[in-house]
């Protein structure tokens, strides 16, 4: 790809001011510190120029140089290398083979003439290992064959290091610490010179073509590689070598004649004899084409890239990387772009590149949103830490009306909205608007929201409400900041008529979210968003905490529906119908609502379990007049009549808090008879009761029943006299049903632990056989014993236990106490006079008055203790 402008060609040295009209005189070498240019010539000849760079108000850059001064050295040899030690203000000349150091200012050799002889060429070693500020460490490859000399190179002085012979006559030689990287005739090489160990690298043919080995950074050099397999037939490589003998980076690939090649970071520009090429470090592309006939020096200094002809000099100034990357981005070449980025990050400080890089990375992001690629701008948008309204404020009224946002100046793309984006297509709108909703729902929960979360949440329910979306209700029931105004208008567009009362409702205006939903469920307005919102209104009413409110939608949630609409009373939570509602009032509120009355009152009685006469009244009369009612219109009993019947039956049975005269008189004159039976019951008037069951209903299991809940919680004679009573009922001698004798002989054999068999033996008729009541008779009998049995073990249990305490007794007497006159009270000293003391448990004696002194000082005592401490 040769489409980046990374260089630009700016013509340092022009010919007329090297040579005027001279045309025999040709550059042979150049050398650059500072702004001090040395220009080594044919004829034998060095010159300085200063170099001065301009930069114009349109930001173009030139350069001015001026000419210092010339010398001539007088060897009629073309000057072959030039070499600046600034720290020495030496520049060390090669020229006849022979290194001279001259004064870099008025190039004058050094008194002392010192000099290095049999030189072919030369470099410097950049990480020097003797570490002496006052020397420069110079490598020669020398004229004897096969040999590489060391030298350290001071002021006036030079000193042979080392003598280094290598496997084949070196070309060429670059040096790093201890360590040559060595063009041999046939290979590349890196050599220690200090431990002598080499490494070959690769072969190379230096008949063929021309070695180049170039130092480029700390322990790592640039090498003239093969071309041939592999490669295009006009193509060769740059090789990327470390002192271990390993390459680090990928190779470049550059053009078959290369003459030169010089690093300008991220880039390896490369000369051959038509061209300048560009070649990029991180992903190996050529990136620039340069025209440039004739050349035969490319060599950098100091991140200064210089290039000249036999003629002039010339220098590649970099355009600024920011400037390349935008250019990149312009292009839509985010991956080019983002790899340039990145490789900057060396050449910028810390904080400035940060933020020029999150730049890039959104810029990124748009133009990757802009081609539909969601997946690559949303993991730029996050990697950029992007200002999330830069991209909401592509979307046309989805920012709140109240935000301060502005975009960011310049822009970090070229559209001015997503019309312009999409061109119209609602395709693409629809995709762009998809992704929006699921990066903001990703993001408005993360640091990325901080500090705008408003305008986050307001811009997604806005989507979701435009798409239908059935995350909007899930957005306006949890935590959010939606802002109310904007919010509403949009919603209210859209006919989100159910979810703009959870907005209302979000911020704390119910009466407003009410009022909506009862004009949805009336037909008012349409929104079909829940087919149950009625059941929602109630379920809302029951847990809202504003009285006035459930007061107020109350009549019209009964009128709906009676027995779903009383939940607001009946399902609010226990602690809030403790506080805040007087039964009463809902009761009254509840008279033109039967159904709901009872289950308000079933509510009070059965689930809260309220003591109060006048709820169990008023419920008992409510079941009776229900089933009097439903009994008028039928003879035959239904679902309902019997389920009515159940529940009164069950709250007549279990509840002793109505009255039950008032409804012994209510049920008088009909045909409840078993309801009869319960209340006279309940009144102790069992025979009443009994008579009525096995009479009225001749339902003799419900006599039997009776006897049982009726002596429930009750001492065993009340149970067997109700069963005794039932008894007789049977044997009544003014009636003769055959069933009721077998009714009283079924109860006998049935309940046979229940009776007293003496009495029960002496009330049977007489004819009665024995047979007829064996089951009876086996049953009293075994009760009779088993009481008997029961008895003895309990006497016997009883005994045991009191001859332990008889035990216990003669323990606690223990040995005898002997009282005389000679032995006398703890308390008062005194001796005994008559045989009465108090003894303690530590064998103590005193008298008996002492002992009553003693526990009244100590009471008195304790009280006084006491009543300071309380103080």
């Amino acid at each position: 790809t040769m489409s980046v402008k990374a260089f630009k060609l700016v013509s340092a040295v022009e010919r007329e001011m090297l040579m005027g009209d001279k045309n025999y005189i040709n550059i042979e070498c150049i050398e650059c510190c500072g702004k001090n240019l040395y220009i080594g010539t044919n004829d034998c000849f060095i010159y300085h120029f200063l170099l001065d760079e301009k930069i114009s108000t349109a930001g173009k850059i030139t350069f001015a140089a001026t000419k210092q001064l010339h010398k001539y050295l007088g060897l009629k040899k073309p000057v072959s290398e030039l070499k600046a030690a600034s720290a020495l203000t030496r520049l060390l000349v090669l020229c006849d083979n022979t290194i001279t150091l001259v004064n870099m200012m008025n190039l004058e050799p050094v008194p002392t003439g010192a000099r290095i002889k049999g030189a072919v060429t030369f470099t410097l070693n950049e990480n020097p290992v003797s570490g002496d500020p006052f020397c420069v460490e110079v490598c020669i490859i020398s004229v004897k064959r096969r040999t590489i000399q060391m030298f350290m190179v001071f002021e006036d002085r030079v000193q042979i290091v080392k003598e280094v012979f290598t496997p084949e006559q070196p070309c060429a030689v670059a040096v790093d610490g201890y360590y040559l990287c060595l063009a041999l005739t046939t290979q590349y090489i890196i050599l220690n010179y200090n431990t002598g160990v080499s490494q070959d690298l690769f072969p190379y043919c230096s008949d063929e073509k021309r070695p180049i080995v170039k130092r480029i950074g700390r322990q790592e050099f640039l090498l003239a590689g093969p071309g041939g397999l592999g490669f295009a037939f006009s193509l060769s490589i740059g090789m990327f070598a470390t002192v271990d003998g390993i390459s680090q980076r990928a190779p470049v690939h550059w053009s078959e004649n290369v003459i030169g090649a010089a690093l300008c970071f991220p880039y390896v520009v490369a000369l051959d004899d038509e061209f300048i090429t560009v070649h990029s470090m991180l992903d190996q592309q050529q990136k620039q084409t340069l025209p440039f006939k004739e050349g035969h020096i490319l060599q950098d200094f100091e991140g200064k890239v210089i290039v000249a002809t036999n003629k002039g000099v010339y220098i590649l100034v970099p355009l600024p990387l920011e400037k390349q990357i935008q250019d990149l981005l312009a292009s839509h070449r985010v991956e080019e772009a983002l790899v340039l980025a990145k490789g900057a990050r060396r050449n910028i400080p810390k904080e400035k590149f940060q933020v020029m890089y999150k730049r890039i990375l959104q810029q990124a992001g748009f133009i990757q949103f802009a081609q539909l690629q969601f997946l690559e701008a949303k993991e730029l948008f996050r990697s950029g830490q992007l200002d999330v309204r830069e991209l909401i404020s592509l979307y046309p009224f989805l920012l709140p009306t109240s935000s301060s946002f502005i975009r960011s100046h310049p822009p970090l793309h070229e559209y001015a909205d997503l019309n312009q984006l999409t061109q119209g297509d609602q395709e693409k709108m629809t995709k762009c608007k998809r992704f929006l909703m699921s990066y903001l729902n990703e993001v408005r929960s993360t640091e990325v929201a901080n500090g705008y979360k408003e305008d986050i949440d307001t811009a997604l329910l806005k989507l979701y409400a435009e798409a239908n979306h059935e995350s909007l209700l899930d957005l306006l029931v949890s935590e959010n900041f939606c802002l109310l105004t904007d919010s509403a208008a949009w919603l209210e567009k859209h006919k989100k008529y159910f979810a703009l009362g959870l907005l209302y409702h979000y911020n704390g205006q119910d009466a407003a979210a009410l009022q909506l939903w009862v004009k949805i469920v009336d037909g008012d307005i349409q929104d079909s968003t829940r087919s149950d919102l009625y059941e929602y209104i109630v379920d809302f009413l029951t847990f809202c905490s504003d009285q006035d409110l459930v007061w107020k939608y109350s009549e019209w949630i009964l009128q709906k529906n009676e027995e779903v609409g009383v939940q607001i009373f009946t399902k609010r939570p226990l602690e809030e119908q403790e506080k805040n509602i007087n039964p009463d009032d809902i009761i009254s509120c509840l008279t033109k609502y039967p159904k709901a009355r009872v289950k308000y009152l079933e509510h009070l009685v059965l689930e809260r379990k309220i003591e109060k006469e006048k709820y169990h009244t008023h419920l008992a009369v409510l079941y009776l007049e229900a089933i009097l009612q439903l009994k008028s219109v039928t003879t035959d009993n239904c679902a309902e009549t019997t389920e009515l019947l159940f529940k009164l039956r069950d709250l007549l049975q279990k509840s002793d808090l109505y009255r039950i005269h008032f409804i012994l008189d209510k049920i008088q004159g009909t045909d409840l008879h078993m309801e009869s039976a319960i209340l006279y019951g309940k009144l102790e008037e069992h025979e009443k009761a009994l008579h009525i069951l096995v009479h009225e209903l001749k339902d003799f299991r419900a006599a039997e029943e009776y006897c049982v809940w009726n002596s429930e919680n009750r001492d065993v004679q009340y149970r067997r006299r109700l069963f005794h009573l039932l008894l007789s009922v049977y044997l009544n001698p003014g009636a003769s049903d055959r069933a009721l004798v077998v009714a009283a002989v079924d109860l006998l054999n049935n309940h046979a632990t229940e009776f007293d068999a003496a009495l029960v033996l002496q009330v049977v008729p007489e004819s009665w056989s024995v047979q007829l009541l064996s089951p009876f008779l086996a049953g009293a009998v075994r009760q009779s014993i088993h009481t008997k049995r029961m008895t003895q073990a309990a006497l016997g249990l009883a005994q045991a236990e009191n001859l332990i305490y008889k035990h216990e007794k003669v323990k606690q007497k223990g040995t005898p106490i002997l009282l005389s006159d000679k032995k006398v009270c703890q308390v008062c000293q005194n001796p005994f006079c008559e045989p009465v003391f108090v003894r303690y448990p530590n064998g103590g004696m005193v008298h008996t008055h002492c002992a009553a002194n003693r526990h009244l000082n100590s009471n008195v005592t304790h009280h006084s203790s006491s009543s300071s401490n309380q103080t």
